[in-house]
């Protein structure tokens, strides 16, 4: 089983690069937002009580993000592994993420992380905007906000990871063709299965 936890801004590529993944390896795709709106169509009671949150436009408390993810992970009984995009963000969401992960014999195989210029994602995300309509990709100065607030919660999370597993952190060039970076996570990803 391999475990591939994927970081990367907005505008990255880390959806097309985690549909990728999940492609050639079996991997299962796990996203907290997709649990959490999973969850609140079915009305279950983690799901309500993170709903509660989410309607105030608050974070989702870590225990109960963890409680969800127990749950999603307990729901795949026959996977080769999983990816998990966009997760963990904070590093008490990572040292829960850690204990529940032993909790279950399993453990983080690769922590891959597409770096891309602040310019460069900028220019993605209000293409993106225009070519889709959404109206948070239109706006550059909530664009260059999100890109700042993720790379204070990630730069943080890359020196945890860093220090605590350096061996499996793996830092990629985002600003190159699709093709050429899924190479080089393809190449990362079969060091361990090869």
């Amino acid at each position: 089983m391999i475990n591939v936890i994927l970081f990367g801004p907005p505008g990255s590529g880390k959806g097309t690069q985690a549909d990728f993944i999940v492609e050639r390896n079996h991997l299962t795709h796990i996203s907290t937002g997709d649990i959490f709106r999973k969850n609140i169509s079915q009305t279950t009671n983690l799901g309500q009580l993170a709903n509660e949150y989410m309607k105030k436009g608050q974070l989702v408390p870590d225990q109960l993000t963890i409680d969800l993810l127990e749950n999603e992970l307990d729901s795949f009984s026959d996977t080769n592994g999983f990816i998990f995009d966009g997760f963990p963000r904070t590093i008490p969401q990572a040292d829960a993420f850690s204990t529940l992960l032993k909790t279950k014999n399993m453990f983080v195989s690769f922590i891959i992380s597409l770096e891309v210029s602040e310019n460069e994602l900028v220019r993605r995300l209000l293409r993106r905007g225009l070519e889709s309509g959404r109206a948070d990709d239109q706006n550059e100065e909530i664009v260059r906000n999100r890109i700042q607030v993720y790379e204070k919660q990630t730069s943080v999370l890359k020196a945890y990871y860093l220090n605590h597993l350096p061996n499996i952190v793996f830092s990629i060039d985002g600003e190159r063709t699709i093709e050429k970076i899924s190479n080089d996570i393809s190449n990362i990803l079969s060091t361990k299965q090869g």
